[in-house]
């Protein structure tokens, strides 16, 4: 997530909003694919994992996330929900290399300022093994704005999305596209993008 202090604070206010909002008795599609296209076993980042439920789906799936959150609030929600060691962590925060099999980014980087982004899909690139997999998960639209909880979201067209991946090194392999009704309770054009390493 953003270490944008007053989306953070949104998150440390909301984290049961949201919990509540987003957490479901099984992964949706999306989750589903992706727990399935990786490798057994895999290390896979949750970046900006809230509550915690997508890590706790890929533990259920035998695969080993990082979870890790910029909301302290959701840091401790996660570990008390689901024992999952999550931790405290930014974008800035990743820089290691090739030590995923995959990334988790669902609705997460959108709240990283537009100057930043193609910084933060390097380090994602090279924080993936050759060939891992990547989910990204954005709003689409143009330019940056507050949302009405003051949540800073910068937004993209698809074509965009996909020239910065192809920037950063990576091949997208799908792309599907939707609307959803968020924490705001805005109903928002969404895209999901399945990319490689």
């Amino acid at each position: 997530m953003s270490a944008d202090p007053r989306t953070i604070a949104v998150y440390d206010a909301k984290a049961g909003d949201y919990a509540d909002r987003f957490t479901s008795a099984k992964p949706d599609r999306h989750l589903s694919a992706f727990i399935a296209a990786l490798p057994a076993g895999a290390r896979v980042l949750d970046l900006g994992c809230g509550p915690g439920t997508a890590s706790a789906f890929l533990r259920a799936a035998g695969h080993d996330p990082d979870p890790v959150d910029a909301s302290p609030t959701m840091v401790k929600m996660a570990n008390e929900r689901h024992h999952i060691n999550a931790r405290l962590a930014t974008f800035d925060d990743i820089d290691v290399v090739a030590a995923y099999d995959g990334v988790w980014a669902n609705f997460s980087l959108l709240h990283a300022p537009r100057a930043e982004f193609p910084r933060h899909l390097a380090a994602l690139h090279c924080a993936l093994k050759s060939g891992g997999l990547f989910h990204l998960g954005m709003k689409t639209g143009t330019g940056e704005a507050r949302d009405g909880l003051d949540r800073l979201y910068s937004y993209y067209s698809v074509a965009e999305l996909h020239g910065m991946l192809a920037d950063a090194g990576f091949t997208v392999t799908s792309t599907s596209e939707g609307h959803e009704r968020g924490l705001a309770g805005t109903d928002d054009p969404f895209v999901i993008i399945e990319a490689h390493a």
